[in-house]
């Protein structure tokens, strides 16, 4: 099955390591929802670059489904700006909601999808801590 593209380990993204929570980082469009829409559970929490800038689709695992800590927001916040368009900027406003409130609407291109809700953090783009994965 989708024989010719398959990305580096097989996985449509890479892994970050961020105050002990695993965060996945989507590769491209196709990579973008199937991370989304196949791999994430509704209680992780989901991120992208605001203002309809190109960019990763980001999500952080949250199997407890408890409140995740601020400052691992912000670091994955800080990765869905630097694996984006905005990554030269000094400051990037990332939305920040669960998965569950991620929808893709009704003929939409790949990777496009709409949010019921969001939160919106400010952050300096970096390309989180860990390696790639």
């Amino acid at each position: 099955m989708n024989n010719g593209h398959v990305a580096s380990k097989g996985r449509p993204y890479r892994t970050l390591r961020i105050g002990g929570f695993e965060v996945l980082v989507g590769r491209g469009d196709e990579d973008n929802d199937r991370l989304t829409f196949e791999v994430a559970e509704p209680r992780d929490l989901w991120l992208h670059v605001a203002g309809g800038t190109p960019g990763s689709h980001v999500v952080i695992r949250n199997p407890e489904g408890g409140e995740v800590p601020r400052e691992v927001v912000e670091g994955a916040a800080a990765a869905a700006a630097w694996y984006s368009k905005a990554r030269a900027a000094s400051r990037v406003e990332v939305h920040v909601c669960r998965v569950a409130d991620v929808s893709k609407p009704r003929g939409a291109p790949t990777g496009m999808v709409e949010l019921s809700r969001w939160k919106a953090v400010r952050v300096k783009p970096d390309a989180g801590k860990g390696g790639e994965g």
